[in-house]
């Protein structure tokens, strides 16, 4: 079992990625003003994880994978846990990605892990969320005849209904396509298997998913996203080539049965 070491706040709650970017701007812009206003509702809902052996699995995965990324992205990642019972995460304007704790205890390796890390920071860096959250406010425009500036209060609102949509199946086809294919070169840039998050969608598909939710959304289903993952590697044999498509070659990945958990206040 990893060692659980009592560590401020704030190092505890955020696997932080520090000294990868610069600081950003002072005014926040609007990805994060939702991005805050989604980690303000998550802590008032007690839902963020501030302290847990389970960071200690997450955080070279986490960093390795911020440091490909971060180069593409105005922001800095940060990796958050959240108590859920399905396995999922989800990533959120601003930099933030949140893993349930409950996924640690569906993946079998550490490449499923990555795949699964390296698909959200995809989402991130394509601006995906802002994308679905720019729909709300089209809407907005159109019903009131003006321009929505995105205030503190309306960017509260988006916030609460963009952690439904994140956590449900609010991505389109197109939006978790993108994010599986530059995910996958996330993964090997970053030195992990890519054919992680193929392995991911078929052990999904084995599990009960009457008592499983589906993970990572099912637009497309994951039999088509699993032949486009394998088209992509075939295209691009001097990238993809070099790693196994055997998961009994792939690290194990054990989170320990009693994890504690330290939630944020």
């Amino acid at each position: 079992m990893p060692r659980f070491s009592a560590i401020g706040l704030v190092a505890a709650l955020v696997v932080a990625v520090g000294g990868l970017v610069s600081r950003a701007a002072d005014t926040p812009d609007d990805e994060q003003q939702v991005g805050q206003e989604v980690f303000d509702e998550l802590k008032a809902r007690g839902e963020i994880v501030a302290a847990s052996p389970l960071y200690d699995l997450v955080k070279p995965v986490a960093t390795a994978i911020a440091r490909t990324a971060q180069p593409r992205y105005s922001h800095p990642f940060k990796f958050y846990l959240v108590h859920d019972a399905r396995p999922n995460a989800f990533a959120t304007p601003g930099g933030n990605v949140y893993v349930t704790d409950a996924l640690l205890y569906f993946v079998h390796n550490t490449e499923e892990l990555a795949g699964t890390l390296c698909h959200e920071v995809a989402h991130t860096v394509r601006h995906d969320s802002m994308k679905l959250i720019q729909k709300e406010r089209d809407i907005e425009r159109r019903q009131l005849g003006a321009t929505i500036l995105l205030g503190p209060s309306a960017a509260h609102v988006l916030a609460i209904s963009l952690i439904g949509k994140l956590r449900s199946l609010g991505y389109s086809r197109d939006a978790e396509s993108g994010a599986d294919l530059m995910g996958a070169d996330v993964c090997a840039a970053s030195g992990y298997n890519p054919w992680g998050l193929v392995w991911l969608f078929q052990n999904f598909d084995k599990a009960d998913t009457t008592q499983l939710p589906q993970l990572l959304s099912d637009h497309p289903d994951n039999p088509h996203r699993v032949a486009a993952l394998k088209a992509h590697f075939r295209e691009q044999p001097a990238v993809f080539a070099s790693f196994s498509s055997d998961p009994t070659r792939a690290k194990p990945f054990t989170a320990p049965k009693d994890a504690s958990l330290v939630f944020m206040r």
